[in-house]
This record gives structure tokens, C-alpha cells and sequence, in this order.
């Protein structure tokens, strides 16, 4: 294995840079995310392919990692229900050291192989249900384990690494190495480790619930109406896709609930 993100920055002398530099220095490493990111892209239709009939068959998606990989894999799958409308159960991020890790480091709770695993039956995970270990390095033990008990059980796995040939992506279906190089900091794969992690996540979940149908178009129409901004965000989308007034457009988003069940109410009463 290359432990390609602990190695040693292309920069040196940190201390000594000026604002201005450094500021340079992190951006220009910034700009090799992309494509580390594009060339994995092959994998990642692989995978979301994989996952999408298991999801309209009940299956959901689980990420699992430690540190900055887990509160990623936590921030993509919390942001799907109020995006989407789907149950908090479709995408479910975990973490090492459990919910209070995600402010806050759980000394050695990345060490323990075997509680992961503990965890996803605490879930009742099955064969229809997908597991994406997140972790630059690619040896974490609690995601290995994760990935390795629940691909020994029939369980689709995938992983997301920054780092080639790791024991992490020996044990899935569906590795995804998005190789982007030493860290600006060294060691430091909160940057361009986890700006990769983040944009993979994003496609992984943006895309699945595109073929799952919550997209029309190229609108968010089954967001839930948490907010003056959404439902005026929605009064919009029923004003330009059926022409109605803003003030009957608003009554009827609030009375179905979502745009989507507005369109709905409307294709039925035109057929």
C-alpha cells in the first residue's frame, strides 16, 4: 500500500509564509481535487447503479467512517430527508465513538474492528441494504470491519480512499480511490482528502435520488417546507410549471405539502 496522504507536503517552511501565500499554497492543492475526482467517476456510476434497485426494493444506504470521513458521510446523509422528502432512515451516516464524536474526538473509537459491525445489526442491516466505508488513509479498523463483516454477509460494500491497494478496498464490491495527493498540511485529510470525500458523497446521493424520481426536471420538488425561503422557493416552481398565481400557487403547496403532490393533484384532474 502507498500511504500517499501521510506523505510529506509539497511545501515547506509554512510558518515562515506570508497570509497571502499560504492562502496560494492551499488553493493551488485545491485545484487537483477535480480531477482525482473525475477519474474515479467510472466507480462511482458502478456503485450508485448498485445501489439504486436494492433502495426502491427497501434497501437503504449506510456511510460509515471516523473523524472527518464519518461527520461527512453524517452531513450528506442528514441533508437527503429535508432535500428530498425521504425518511431519515433511507441514507444513515455512523460514525466512530457515535453521535457525540461528531463535535467532539472519541479517543481510540477507530481502533475497535468489530463494533461497527456491532452497530449495523443494532440497525438490522440486511441484503438489500448498501454499506460505503469513508476513510483517506484506507486502514481504519472500524470501517474495515464494517465493510468486511457486511460483504461476508451478502451485503453490497463500496469505500471511498485517497490512498491506492488499501486493506480497506480489498474488503468491498466497489472501491473508490480518488488519489489526490499529499495534504497542503501534512497528514491533514480534512482538506483535499475530505473535499473529495464531500464531492463524492454528493454525487452518490444527488444522483440516487434523481433516479429514484424526487427530481423533476431540474427542481427540488419533494423538499420538505421548513422554511419561509423553501416555500416561496416552491410557490415558484407551481407559478412557472402550471401557471398559477403566486397567492394560488402558495395555497395549494401548503394544503398538499409538497410540490410534487401539487403536480400530482393537478395531472390527476387532467386526464
Amino acid at each position: 500500500m502507498k500511504n500517499i496522504t501521510e506523505s510529506s507536503s509539497n511545501f515547506t517552511n509554512l510558518d515562515k509564509m506570508s497570509t497571502l501565500e499560504l492562502l496560494k499554497g492551499i488553493h493551488s492543492e485545491d485545484k487537483k481535487v477535480l480531477p482525482a475526482v473525475e477519474n474515479v467517476i467510472p466507480q462511482i456510476e458502478k456503485l450508485v447503479n448498485e445501489i439504486a434497485p436494492r433502495v426502491k426494493k427497501g434497501g437503504r444506504l449506510f456511510y460509515i467512517g471516523a473523524g472527518t470521513s464519518g461527520r461527512l458521510g453524517i452531513l450528506d446523509a442528514s441533508e437527503i430527508p429535508p432535500t428530498y422528502g425521504v425518511g431519515y432512515g433511507l441514507v444513515i451516516g455512523l460514525i466512530a465513538g457515535g453521535d457525540q464524536a461528531i463535535r467532539k474526538a472519541v479517543e481510540s473509537a477507530e481502533d475497535d474492528e468489530g463494533l461497527s459491525w456491532t452497530i449495523l445489526k443494532e440497525h438490522n442491516i440486511n441484503k438489500l441494504d448498501t454499506v460505503v466505508g469513508i476513510a483517506a488513509s484506507g486502514r481504519t479498523p472500524y470501517v474495515i470491519g464494517a465493510v468486511k463483516n457486511a460483504r461476508e454477509n451478502g451485503i453490497l460494500t463500496a469505500c471511498i480512499t485517497s490512498n491506492p491497494e488499501t486493506l480497506l478496498a480489498q474488503n468491498v464490491d466497489i472501491p473508490v480511490e480518488a488519489i489526490v495527493g499529499p495534504e497542503f498540511v501534512t497528514g491533514s485529510t480534512r482538506m483535499k482528502s475530505g473535499t473529495a470525500q464531500k464531492l463524492i458523497l454528493n454525487m452518490i446521493t444527488t444522483t440516487l435520488m434523481i433516479k429514484l424520481g424526487r427530481v423533476k426536471g431540474n427542481k427540488m420538488v419533494n423538499m420538505q417546507l421548513t422554511n419561509k425561503k423553501l416555500i416561496e422557493r416552491g410557490t415558484k416552481m407551481i407559478m412557472e410549471e402550471l401557471g398559477y398565481t403566486e397567492t394560488k400557487s402558495k395555497r395549494l403547496l401548503i394544503l398538499h405539502g409538497s410540490v410534487q403532490k401539487v403536480f400530482e393533484e393537478f395531472n390527476s384532474n387532467n386526464l
